[in-house]
């Protein structure tokens, strides 16, 4: 049986009272002003819209995106509304966690930014062993395609070198979605930065894993940071995830290893993932 079969049935299972599924991406974009030669924003900017046209998300977590590049996004994906803060002061400066939905089908009902540190209000903090400040963006939006119920999205990116602040990054996430969300459903994007069965993954044990729902048994190819060499990754981690509540069940995920114009539009693959209501 194929996954769009096996997709169907789901759908049909669940009933008519399910709603449309929603088509979750996450995609690490690479901040645009690395010197990155043949691989530098300007030269891979349309190759990335392609790839994000090319999986047709209902709500998208783009990390490491600068203004200017949340700016090209805006602009190139005109159906999409958009949220994000740099992490620097909450504003313009620094990367930012941006979130992206579709216009004709959510409203959105509030928004926020957290910095991954003791002090999350406070716009430039950076928390425990972290290299740099970490934010976690999120959006409450109202589902007018499924009876007009609510869920928060939210997309975060965790340093890169601090073992004990992605850790504790975790267990923030954890304890401030439960107050964000409260009984609302939680889909959570980002790049992590640690993969499967690290100590972060398991604290946020409470949201599934949408690729390990759908790919039950580890395989080859599975990881996500190429470093531009494109491809399927078998020799590193699965860094970026889609984790969702149980209210919502997995039908489909994937790493999108798909070259654009035969070159890769960013130094990580995006995943994406379809969830029933």
């Amino acid at each position: 049986m194929t996954r769009v079969a096996a997709a169907v049935l789901v759908l049909c299972a669940l009933g008519p009272a399910a709603g449309a599924p929603l088509r979750v991406m996450s995609f690490n974009i690479r901040y645009g002003t690395a010197d990155d030669g043949e691989n530098r924003w300007d030269l891979r900017r349309d190759r990335l819209v392609a790839a994000i046209e090319r999986l047709k998300p209902d709500l998208l977590g783009t990390q490491e995106t600068l203004a200017f590049q949340a700016a090209f996004l805006r602009e190139r994906l005109p159906g999409y509304d958009a949220y994000g803060v740099g992490r620097d002061d909450g504003a313009e400066a620094g990367e930012q966690c941006a979130i992206f939905w579709r216009r004709e089908r959510f409203d959105r009902l509030a928004a926020g930014t957290l910095w991954l540190s003791e002090t999350p209000d406070a716009p430039g903090s950076r928390g425990w062993d972290a290299a740099l400040p970490r934010i976690a963006s999120w959006v409450r939006l109202r589902d007018r395609a499924s009876s007009g119920r609510t869920l928060v999205f939210a997309n975060t990116h965790f340093d890169h070198r601090g073992e004990v602040a992605r850790l504790e990054s975790a267990r923030l996430l954890d304890r401030k979605l439960a107050e964000i969300a409260g009984p609302e459903p939680v889909v959570l994007a980002g790049d992590f930065n640690c993969g499967e069965g690290s100590a972060p993954h398991a604290a946020l044990a409470r949201f599934a894993d949408t690729f390990r729902v759908a790919h039950p048994t580890a395989g080859e190819g599975e990881g996500t940071f190429h470093d531009f060499r494109g491809g399927p990754v078998s020799s590193g981690s699965r860094i970026d995830w889609i984790r969702a509540s149980r209210a919502f069940q997995t039908m489909e995920a994937a790493v999108d290893s798909r070259p654009v114009d035969g070159r890769p539009p960013s130094d990580h693959h995006p995943v994406h993932a379809m969830l029933a209501w």
